[in-house]
């Protein structure tokens, strides 16, 4: 007599749908979440990848991804050093203040554009407010308008 072998329940797979999750924990035509699928340290690790833009974009996809994000001060991290290299006082005096890497970037990034642009004479030879563009004035401290008169007067 020959035995019956059961019949596994093959369910089509719905594009996107991530295949590591069992049949019942599916939602029909979920994508796949990377974020849930993956040990936290490599999602971080993907994470680090991205550009500020799409880093910030990546928060805002959906709470998972905004609790990732947010919840790992290395992501912000090297951003922050980058806004460093021109900001060096200020990031330096808000992490002395105990400013996480994030709140810190927040706080000095378009200071630091603006400062830059600054520094390296984009608005040496402005004969107008009109020649200066929308965002080229921030919020400076004294210090900080310090080191661009010093830059201009070196010129």
């Amino acid at each position: 007599m020959m035995q019956k072998t059961p019949k596994r329940n093959k369910q089509p797979l719905t594009a996107g749908e991530p295949a590591l999750l069992p049949p019942d924990k599916r939602r029909k035509g979920a994508p796949a979440d990377f974020v849930a699928l993956l040990p936290p340290e490599v999602s971080v690790q993907i994470f680090s990848s991205l550009d500020l833009r799409s880093l910030c974009s990546a928060a805002m996809t959906c709470r998972r991804w905004r609790l990732a994000i947010d919840g790992n001060d290395w992501l912000w991290r090297n951003h922050c050093l980058t806004v460093r290299a021109v900001c060096q006082r200020e990031i330096d005096g808000d992490r002395g203040s105990g400013y996480s890497w994030k709140i810190t970037l927040l706080r000095n990034y378009w200071k630091s554009k603006v400062k830059q642009e600054w520094l390296s004479g984009k608005y040496s030879n402005v004969h107008s407010q009109n020649n200066l563009p929308e965002k080229s004035m921030y919020p400076m401290d004294v210090d900080t308008w310090g080191e661009i008169l010093e830059a201009e007067l070196e010129r």
